[in-house]
Formats: C-alpha cells, sequence, structure tokens
C-alpha cells in the first residue's frame, strides 16, 4: 500500500514541476506515516512541508497543488484530505485493502521480508559472557535479544554475522584455574584456605573432581603456576562447551566464536598498542600507555598498559573492536551488559582515534532481570550457589516462553519474568495468546475440512465480503507487518515484533470470539477463511524471528 501511495505522491510532484506549478529539483526525503489518530486516514505524508521552503508557498498551498495533480488511475483511494500544517491525510478503498490478503497468500514464509538493509554487512556480537561459569538469566536475555535482532536484520535485507566473542584471556581465566587447582588440593586431602574472589559454585568443585578421576593427582607434582594456568584452559574450555549446548538448545547458535587469547598470539594487540602511540593517539605517563580518549569525548584518558607491563581488557577490546571493522563491516551491533554502559565512550573514543566513525558502532544494554513467582522475587536452588541459571529458567518455563517474555520489553528497561505467569495457559502468558491465534486457525481449517470444505484460495476469491469494521484493521494491521520489521532492524528493537504479535493475537481473538467462520453463506466463509489464514501466516512468520515454535494445537 506505500508503495502505490509512493507512486501516487512521485507522479503528482513530477506532474506538477512538468506544469511549473512547482519548481525543479531532485525531490527531498519525505515520508508517509500512519496518522497518529485512525480516524484521520491511512496514511498521513509531509511532503508538501518539506517541499514548502524550495518552492516558496505555504505548505498547504503545495499540498493543493500536489492533490491537483494526483492521479488515481486505478482508483484505489476513498479519500483525501489536507490537515493541520500541511499534512495530507489519506484513506485508500475497503477493496484496495483486501489485495493484501491476496498479497500475504503469495509471498507466503516471505511476507514482512525487504531490501530495507539495502544488503549492508553487520555484526552483532552479543552474550560473550566469560567461559567460568554457566550462563545465568541475565545471559539468556541478552542471547533472545542478539538472537532475535539478528533474525529481524536478516529479514529487512542485511548481511549479518552473529558473533560470540570468547574472554579466554587475561586475569578471570587465572583466577578460574586457581579455583579448580584449589578444589583439586581440597579433595587430594590437602588444607587450604579458599580465596573469597576465586569462584564459588559448585561446578568448581564438579570439574576438579572429574580431573582427579581422570588423572589423579599428577597436578600435585607440577608447580602450582603450571598446575593453575593447564587447569585454567581445561576449565575455560569445558565451561565454554557447556555455554555453546546451553545457548543451541536455547535456540541460539553463532556463526563465529572469536578468541580473545587469539589477538595476543597473533600479535594484533601489540601491533594496536605500537600504532596508537606511532600516531600520538597514545602517550606514556608514569610508566603506564594511555589512549587520549578525553580528545573524543570520553570524560578521561585511559589505561591501555599498566606501569607493570601488563595489558588491560581496554587493550584487547581496542583490537578486538578495529579488527571488526578491518573484517568490512559496515556496522556493528555490541550487546553488554547494563554495567559496562561506561565503556561506551572509551570504545567509541578508540573508534575515531582510527578515523573510523564511532556512530557506525551501536550498543545495546541489557538491564536486569527480576525473577518472580506469582509476583514475589523468587530464589531458586543453583548449581552456580549465586544466581539462577539460564537452563533453569527455560527448563521451567520452556524455550518458547523464555525467548518471547524476554523481549516484552525494551532491553534497557528491567524486566520482571514471573515464573508461573510463563507457565499458564491464558492470556495473561504473551507467549501462549500469540500461539494460540495461530492454533486457533488451524483448529478452524481442520473443522472446515471435516465439514468435507475446501480451504479456499485467496487469489480464486472474491474477498468483497471482508466489510466489517474489525476485518479491515486486521487486514490494515496485516500490511503492517513489514513495516514493523522494518523499523525493528532499522531502531535496533527487537521487542517491536513481540509487540506487533501480541497487538495482531489480541485484535484477532476479539475477530474470533465475536464472528462465526463456516456459516452457510459461501462467499461470507471463504472470504473469512483466506483472511484469517493470512493472520496466521503473518503470526507463523513473526513467530519465526522471534525464533519460538508456531503450534497447530493447543
Amino acid at each position: 500500500m506505500k508503495k502505490t501511495l509512493t507512486d501516487l505522491i512521485v507522479g503528482a510532484y513530477e506532474s506538477a514541476v512538468n506544469k511549473g506549478l512547482l519548481p525543479e529539483g531532485e525531490l527531498p526525503n519525505w515520508k508517509i506515516e500512519l496518522p497518529k489518530n485512525p480516524q484521520h486516514g491511512d496514511y498521513a505524508v509531509n511532503i508538501a512541508m518539506i517541499l514548502a521552503g524550495r518552492a516558496k508557498l505555504p505548505p498547504r498551498k503545495v499540498a493543493e497543488i500536489l492533490l491537483e495533480n494526483l492521479a488515481d488511475e486505478e482508483k484505489a483511494l476513498e479519500s483525501f484530505e489536507i490537515a493541520g500544517p500541511g499534512f495530507i491525510n489519506f484513506r485508500f478503498k475497503k477493496e484496495r485493502w483486501h489485495e493484501v490478503v491476496r498479497e500475504v497468500e503469495r509471498a507466503g514464509g516471505k511476507f514482512g521480508l525487504s531490501e530495507a538493509g539495502k544488503g549492508k554487512k553487520i555484526q552483532v556480537e552479543f552474550v560473550s559472557a566469560n567461559p567460568t561459569g554457566p550462563l545465568h538469566v541475565g545471559h539468556g536475555r541478552g542471547a533472545a535479544v542478539g538472537d532475535v535482532l539478528a533474525r529481524i536484520l536478516k529479514a529487512a535485507g542485511y548481511e549479518v554475522q552473529k558473533e560470540y566473542y570468547i574472554n579466554d584471556a587475561g586475569n578471570q581465566i587465572a583466577t578460574l584455574g586457581g579455583s579448580v587447582y584449589y578444589r583439586y588440593l581440597e579433595l587430594c586431602g590437602r588444607e587450604v584456605v579458599f580465596p573469597e574472589n576465586y569462584y564459588q559454585g559448585s561446578y568448581i568443585r564438579d570439574i576438579a573432581k572429574d580431573k582427579l578421576d581422570q588423572e589423579g593427582e599428577k597436578y600435585l607434582a607440577m608447580s602450582e603456576a603450571e598446575a593453575i594456568d593447564t587447569l585454567g584452559r581445561y576449565a575455560g574450555a569445558r565451561i565454554l562447551q557447556e555455554i555453546r549446548e546451553d545457548l543451541e538448545r536455547f535456540g541460539v547458535t553463532f556463526d563465529r566464536w572469536y578468541s580473545e587469547r587469539s589477538l595476543y598470539e597473533s600479535g594484533a594487540v601489540a601491533k594496536v598498542l605500537e600504532e596508537l602511540e606511532k600516531s600520538g593517539a597514545a602517550y606514556r605517563k608514569d610508566g603506564a600507555l594511555w589512549l587520549n580518549t578525553t580528545a573524543y569525548g570520553d570524560e578521561k584518558d585511559r589505561v591501555m598498559v599498566r606501569a607493570d607491563g601488563r595489558e588491560t581488557y581496554f587493550a584487547s577490546d581496542i583490537a578486538y573492536h578495529f579488527e571488526k571493522f578491518a573484517r568490512g563491516f559496515d556496522e556493528v551491533v555490541d550487546i553488554w551488559g547494563a554495567d559496562h554502559h561506561g565503556y561506551i565512550p572509551r570504545i567509541r573514543a578508540a573508534l575515531s582515534s582510527r578515523k573510523i566513525d564511532p556512530e557506525k558502532l551501536h550498543v545495546l544494554m541489557i538491564q536486569l532481570v527480576n525473577l518472580l513467582r506469582n509476583g514475589q522475587p523468587v530464589s531458586m536452588s543453583t548449581r552456580s550457589g549465586e544466581f539462577v541459571t539460564l537452563e533453569e529458567v527455560y527448563k521451567e518455563v520452556g524455550v518458547d516462553a523464555a525467548r518471547f517474555i524476554f523481549l516484552t520489553r525494551s532491553c534497557d528497561s528491567q524486566l520482571d519474568f514471573d515464573l508461573d505467569v510463563a507457565k499458564q495457559k491464558t492470556s495473561d502468558n504473551p507467549v501462549f495468546y500469540v500461539q494460540y491465534a495461530h492454533a486457533r486457525v488451524c483448529s478452524v481449517y481442520k473443522e472446515a475440512k471435516n465439514a468435507g470444505l475446501e480451504i479456499p484460495s485467496a487469489a480464486k476469491t472474491d474477498l468483497g465480503a471482508l466489510t466489517l469494521e474489525d476485518e479491515i484493521e486486521l487486514i490494515k494491521l496485516l500490511n503492517y507487518f513489514t513495516e514493523a520489521v522494518e523499523g525493528a532492524a532499522l531502531m535496533l528493537e527487537p521487542h517491536k515484533v513481540a509487540y506487533y504479535l501480541q497487538d495482531l493475537a489480541a485484535r484477532f481473538h476479539q475477530y474470533y470470539n465475536k464472528r462465526r467462520f463456516i456459516v452457510d453463506d459461501a462467499k461470507v466463509r471463504d472470504a473469512r477463511l483466506c483472511l484469517i489464514g493470512a493472520i496466521r501466516t503473518v503470526i507463523g512468520n513473526g513467530l519465526a524471528l522471534m525464533g519460538v515454535s508456531a503450534p497447530e494445537s493447543m
């Protein structure tokens, strides 16, 4: 529908220019939007206000000229009017909306896809949890956000790569190795004082016990440094594999797993530090190497190499982000925990020092998840001893419910996740409500087939019986699906697809409760069956973007 309207308006503009009513020139950017009040029309256009300055005419006068030159040869429009300072509101005829049902049928599983991203290469890096313990519920929210965002970006025409950055270098791996080593010593009968800053979870003891069972007391013969290094590498690899398997069970896979250690082993970190110092972007002070991030808007300069020669995490993060853009990505999306908010300006400053446009880096922050049971905060026993694991959540409520509920609010807002609500088969459970809409259409189709009726094709059906207001509003909402996906992609707001699906499901359930489908009037029956078939297709496509199943019965 927007394409039809775009063609009409561009044609009107060109006609007005040819007649000398409007000045020549490339048509500036203008928008077709949904009016805030549906009573004002199907679409509102701001082109008259955009052209007013060039034409040296009041916006309403420009609007009048455009409408006088509008050639609606297909008779698609019901009406149009000038509103406010110069908006033009348009209404399409009902029969024109019927074409949307046919379009959904033609496109099938591809309905909602677009080329809005124009093939741009974009990387989405998410989760990237340290391989020092199981994933917690916060990681789960980040996993759902990243995976769904990647799916939406791909649907909107981007070339997408999903990446997990493995923090397998630095102090946390040494701490992990020390934690396993001390538990290993305990299991060997040695008395140790377990440091408070070591990892406390029972999974550390499990790893230590496995090493003892498999290899005996061989690590007692090693130096402590060698034992800690060896056990740290082993534990990190084992936990990383468990993380990978956990994510796969949650429906999340990655195109690439990128090792932080590889940046050091390849010399990339050392090379970047050398280049930054040579360029003058970095300087030495008090024995340390600093990046002049204040020159690019950061609140203070940041240390990359400490006075004792040890690199900070910032050093490898700089090298990693330089390497991302060197791979040819047009845009990069990082999804971080909320506690990393202060890290954004320093990374952008580092990019600026290399003359990489910092606006090409987008950072989404994942806020906390408050787990509830019947509205009350819940404490669950965990093998980590410190937090609720992602595995515990999706095993209790199911992968579908967990994924969908994680997307029911913007990721930069805290989320209340009620475990009991997530298991209910009521309208209070958002994923059930959407999936039930899909299953209800399937049940109607099953009823029709049991009655010996053939499911009609919209391409061959007279849809003229779809005249009721709720039917036309449903079709308009179906038409909006592509825009919803595009908007979610361009604004990096994957939760908007969840909002859309909940809205569509709610409208469908209202329609279902008011209308009958298997009726004697064949024209009405076939038209309604085509409409709900289109609704089923769009809900199925939306759930696929969410990585959630679309059941045929519930």
